[in-house]
């Protein structure tokens, strides 16, 4: 029997549904019931009716499916698979921070520890975080934390003031915009997609087509005739963008844009997880409890 045998007969014995981030192995998002973003795989969790969830993905993603979904198991098939973004602030530092603007309105992108968003009024994903500090009131300041792209990203589309952390995704933040200007020079006329989490992003906000979150990256290579696109992304976006459009040649900005928490979950790490329930995600009740709000805030923007 094949490993994806075992998986899917595994999924019913355990009745369980497999959720897969758009920058995981392919061969793991091919075998998922879902593949997508943050935002819509949280949504994907809270909807599901399986007893177990098993998020194929980075820890913070299956600290709010369980958040989400308390009466659910949820497995995280390697507990390797944590964040590097996440790790740039502690839930003590946001204290610390909020304490010196009192009265801000916190906002934490998803990428953060269950322990950080307990400490937030909001939470939001690239692909919403426009729409969340839009629905701010306008006389309110905001601390927004921890990605200072996105952060930089949100502020010039919004027009809001806001305080930023200084974080950064190491993998995202490695695109300068001197990587753009060469890469436009080798591809002439290739359009160029970007996630907001890019160092290239922002920096070179004129020279980029679209700024895009990953599954917004999906709709794009859906709807484009364009012969090739240069894609500004973790590499594995890639994977789905070419089976949705195998007419267009999906360029990588950079080759090396791999995370390596993202490829640390393997077909036999979920089989295992399902097999053994392994590596089971709990969250104490009074953090989840305060995250969840934030939470909700953002399934519903």
């Amino acid at each position: 029997m094949t490993l994806e045998s075992e998986i899917h007969e595994l999924k019913e014995e355990r009745d369980a549904v497999l959720l897969a981030h758009n920058y995981q192995r392919p061969e793991v998002q091919d075998i998922a019931d879902f593949v997508g973003d943050s935002l819509y795989l949280s949504r994907k969790a809270r909807e599901t009716d399986r007893e177990v969830i098993v998020f194929a993905g980075v820890r913070f993603m299956a600290e709010t499916a369980k958040i989400l979904n308390p009466t659910r198991t949820v497995l995280l098939p390697d507990l390797k698979a944590g964040c590097g973004l996440a790790d740039a602030i502690t839930a003590e530092q946001l204290r610390t921070w909020k304490a010196e603007h009192p009265g801000a309105a916190v906002v934490a992108y998803i990428n953060t520890s269950a322990d950080v968003k307990a400490e937030a009024d909001y939470c939001c994903t690239s692909s919403n975080a426009v729409q969340v500090v839009n629905g701010i009131p306008p006389d309110r300041e905001i601390l927004f934390l921890p990605d200072m792209f996105l952060g930089d990203y949100v502020r010039r589309r919004t027009g809001r003031a806001m305080h930023l952390w200084v974080g950064d995704c190491p993998v995202h933040a490695r695109m300068r915009p001197e990587d753009l200007d060469r890469a436009r020079l080798q591809h002439p006329g290739a359009p160029v997609v970007a996630h907001p989490e890019c160092g290239c992003s922002t920096q070179a906000l004129g020279s980029v087509d679209r700024i895009l979150s990953t599954d917004g990256m999906v709709r794009f290579a859906e709807e484009t005739r364009a012969p090739e696109v240069l894609v500004a992304t973790e590499v594995g976006i890639l994977h789905r963008m070419r089976r949705l459009n195998p007419t267009t040649k999906f360029t990588p900005l950079d080759e090396g844009t791999v995370c390596p928490f993202m490829k640390e979950i393997d077909l036999t790490d979920v089989r295992d997880a399902l097999l053994h329930r392994q590596f089971v995600i709990d969250v104490p009740p009074e953090t989840a409890a305060r995250a969840r709000q934030a939470l909700e805030r953002m399934v519903a923007a």
